[in-house]
């Protein structure tokens, strides 16, 4: 695993453990010779995160939508910035760049980024991981909107569990490194062209 993407607030939210556990989840990733992808900000936990990888001499690649946020809003001292046209290619080139998936708290932006990716999992486009860093359980009422969704029918058992949830960033990183897609998921589906 050569890069993960990081999905994270633009806000730090409000307890310090979120701060902490992005700075961490930076500390970790360079420790295990892991890269970062993601939004490219400077600010809240994503800006948190960014800092924490290029403190410990780490990869950060960051994307970032043209003319769509305030230039100061990017990192100045990423080691890349891709600027691109839109929120969908940005999203489409950091799947692209990752071997893997972790959402920090967030947002609306953060729940888009991993409802979407994790969608691409369930349709077979990728085969890669998606973790949750659950901190002080940010993510249990998102978990247990699955499970009521699984249980209503609109999501199959297996799917529910494209997720690898953990509290502890070494557990969610290695387990990350450990992952192998589930059995008889298609990595890549045939889509009709576009018109």
């Amino acid at each position: 695993m050569q890069r993960i993407c990081v999905f994270a607030g633009s806000n730090p939210g409000k307890r310090p453990g979120y701060r902490e556990a992005a700075r961490a989840l930076g500390k970790e990733l360079v420790a295990c010779g892991i890269g970062v992808v993601y939004g490219g900000g400077s600010v809240g936990l994503m800006g948190v995160l960014a800092d924490s990888v290029l403190e410990d001499g780490g990869e950060v690649i960051g994307v970032l939508p043209r003319g769509l946020f305030r230039r100061e809003v990017a990192h100045a001292k990423l080691t890349v910035l891709h600027e691109v046209g839109s929120m969908h290619e940005r999203k489409a080139l950091m799947a692209d760049l990752a071997d893997g998936f972790i959402a920090l708290p967030g947002g609306f932006g953060t729940f888009d980024e991993l409802f979407e990716i994790t969608t691409w999992a369930q349709i077979g486009l990728h085969a890669k991981p998606i973790g949750l860093l659950d901190v002080a359980n940010y993510f249990q009422p998102l978990l247990a909107l699955v499970a009521h969704a699984s249980d209503e029918g609109f999501i199959s058992p297996t799917h529910a569990r494209l997720l690898v949830v953990r509290e502890n960033v070494s557990e969610l990183v290695a387990r990350m490194m450990a992952f192998t897609p589930l059995a008889g998921e298609q990595k890549w589906v045939e889509l009709p062209p576009e018109r």
